[in-house]
């Protein structure tokens, strides 16, 4: 009874994505209850099929631009597409997202007292002048540009977070999320990774957008979910936004070359026109998630592409659409 008291109940928006799907399996291994809620844009009810029968975790179709009324301890709020292709489907609906999503979100969390989190993204730093990115850096974004839904909501969002934060009082953390990638991954988002990961295990050229001297960081899924949940477990006083992410840059050219020599075969590179504000250089600095949570990634790229690359496999193994 005492351990049934103790449980946190946990609500995860976004729940059935890519990272938030990855976030509730860790929630329910320590212990928790668990409220993923999802409308399921890009979401997928595949994401958490091996979770829906466990007597701790429940599924919720509901889109966070609506109000949620519901009790819970702790509130992740991951709501969002968060790949240039989904995004920018419907950039209105993208803007409503970050920006009415928070407010319900903050909403909720003012009346049952709960603590929350934004899962922010590197992406409010844009094109970066810094390199690599600190907290502190405020960024290089173009406002009117076709990526703006996806930037500037996410930093409405944190402008949310921290005046309800100095007005309510609310306990709030704010995660800057780096590119991320593991199993689970929407096949179609456009995504350096899942893209290369496709498109050489179906034989097809290997599409790179500039001339891949552009750089990334990658992180791998299951170090991000660590990170967010060192954060949500961190004192009070640490709101952030922290960094979290790979501080060990590699360029999309040589990501597409060790990607082919894994799968195998002799996939040809083909160049297209980068896209409008594209960043040329994106690497975090995560000097302060070192100090302060004693968090860093721990899986190397080739573990981590390897799951990834197997994941992929059985989809198209299954004849499953990617």
């Amino acid at each position: 009874m005492a351990n049934m008291l103790s449980r946190k109940r946990v609500l995860v928006t976004g729940g059935a994505g890519f990272i938030g799907s990855h976030l509730c399996a860790r929630l329910l291994a320590e212990g928790n209850q668990v409220l993923c809620v999802d409308n399921y844009f890009t979401g997928s009810r595949d994401n958490i099929a091996t979770l829906l029968q466990h007597p701790r975790f429940e599924a919720l179709r509901h889109d966070v631009t609506f109000p949620l009324f519901v009790e819970v301890d702790e509130i992740y709020n991951l709501a969002c597409p968060a790949s240039p292709v989904h995004y920018q489907f419907d950039p209105v609906q993208t803007t409503k997202t970050s920006v009415h999503g928070a407010i319900n979100a903050l909403g909720l969390a003012r009346r049952t007292r709960a603590k929350i989190l934004q899962a922010s993204t590197s992406e409010v730093y844009g094109d970066p002048e810094i390199h690599p990115q600190p907290e502190t850096y405020r960024g290089n974004v173009n406002p009117l540009g076709p990526r703006a839904c996806y930037d500037e909501g996410k930093r409405c969002a944190e402008t949310l977070f921290f005046d309800y934060h100095r007005q309510h009082a609310l306990r709030i953390k704010v995660a800057r999320i780096f590119n991320t990638y593991g199993p689970r991954m929407h096949p179609n988002d456009g995504r350096v990774v899942s893209n290369f990961i496709v498109q050489a295990l179906s034989g097809d050229v290997i599409t790179i957008y500039g001339d891949g001297s552009q750089t990334r960081a990658f992180c791998y899924v299951d170090d991000l979910v660590d990170g967010l949940m060192r954060l949500m477990a961190s004192d009070d006083s640490v709101t952030g936004p922290i960094n979290l992410g790979n501080p060990h840059e590699m360029t999309v050219l040589e990501l597409a070359e060790q990607v082919i020599a894994m799968v195998g075969g002799k996939a040809r590179i083909e160049r297209r026109p980068l896209p409008q504000d594209d960043p040329t250089r994106r690497c975090p600095d995560i000097t302060l998630a070192r100090k302060t949570l004693g968090w860093e990634p721990r899986v190397p790229l080739a573990q981590g592409l390897e799951k990834t690359v197997a994941y992929f496999r059985h989809l198209l193994d299954e004849g499953l659409p990617v």
